[in-house]
């Protein structure tokens, strides 16, 4: 068996930070651009134009793409074949607060509010899987589009129909706070905290991908229609790009509820992956 190097952890997760905060993940730059070719309100058109500059001298400089660099959620999928001869919760968080030593800490106590001064600790989700390797899906979670975060414990006779109009209805009302265009994580199913953490971990699908399940898929489709007529557009300036895309994951639930949680990115994805 393998024993994990957490040394290496640590040192490629403050690498990753230290590039995702400064280098919009590439499908979603792409996305902007796509988006800002497409647009026909002048004014939107401006912002988008701002944007994808904003992202350009932010990655030629290496200075961050946004002011806020987020709360750092990290997804672990370690390999039960693995030997952890350490804490592997120490190295995440080590690796954190290296990455974060020129950025700006946004992390406190809810009750006092006083900053922890590295912006440790990270939401950290961790899963055992068949291998010997450790997988890392990290980003960094800026809060103009998480405090836009909705979560609803439908009964199942609203049905997939009140679904839909909530998630829509969530976009609508955030308007501009998020940051748009976003791009819209949804969890179905579970429990409450399980369609939180599925609507979060849908965030790091790529744009321009598609959902493996075609019934997804489908509703991805209908959903990003539907919230790019609502008009919100670019930084709230109308248009008709107000997402940029639309992720959904699910799971089982119980059968006298249907979970729904919608959390949103802002126009700007600073996600990466990597194995040791």
């Amino acid at each position: 068996m393998k024993t994990a190097d957490l040394n290496l952890l640590e040192q490629k997760i403050a690498e990753a930070i230290e590039y995702i905060a400064c280098n919009m993940e590439s499908s979603c730059r792409a996305a902007l651009e796509k988006a800002r070719e497409g647009e026909e309100n002048p004014t939107a058109r401006f912002a988008l134009d701002v944007m994808c500059d904003n992202a350009d001298i932010a990655a030629k400089n290496g200075f961050p793409v946004c002011q806020d660099t987020g709360m750092a959620v990290v997804f672990l999928y370690v390999g039960r074949e693995l030997i952890l001869d350490g804490d592997i919760y120490k190295a995440v968080n080590d690796g954190v607060r290296r990455g974060y030593k020129m950025l700006r800490k946004s992390v406190l106590d809810p009750v006092t509010r006083v900053n922890t001064g590295d912006n440790t600790p990270a939401v950290i989700h961790t899963q055992i899987v068949e291998g010997e390797k450790i997988r890392v899906e990290i980003m960094l979670k800026g809060f103009g589009s998480e405090n836009m975060s909705k979560v609803y414990m439908l009964n199942p006779a609203q049905g997939l129909e009140e679904a839909k109009r909530l998630i829509i209805d969530s976009v609508a009302v955030a308007g501009s706070n998020p940051c748009p265009p976003v791009i819209v994580g949804v969890g179905l199913g579970g429990t409450l905290e399980k369609a939180c953490e599925l609507s979060k971990h849908a965030l790091f699908r790529k744009l321009g991908s598609s959902n493996p399940d075609p019934e997804l898929d489908n509703l991805e489709k209908y959903l990003l229609g539907e919230i790019n007529k609502l008009g919100v557009g670019a930084q709230g300036f109308g248009g008709n790009t107000t997402a940029l895309g639309v992720f959904i994951e699910k799971y089982p639930t119980h059968i006298s509820s249907l979970p729904v949680a919608v959390n949103m990115l802002c126009h700007c994805s600073r996600a990466t992956s990597f194995e040791i």
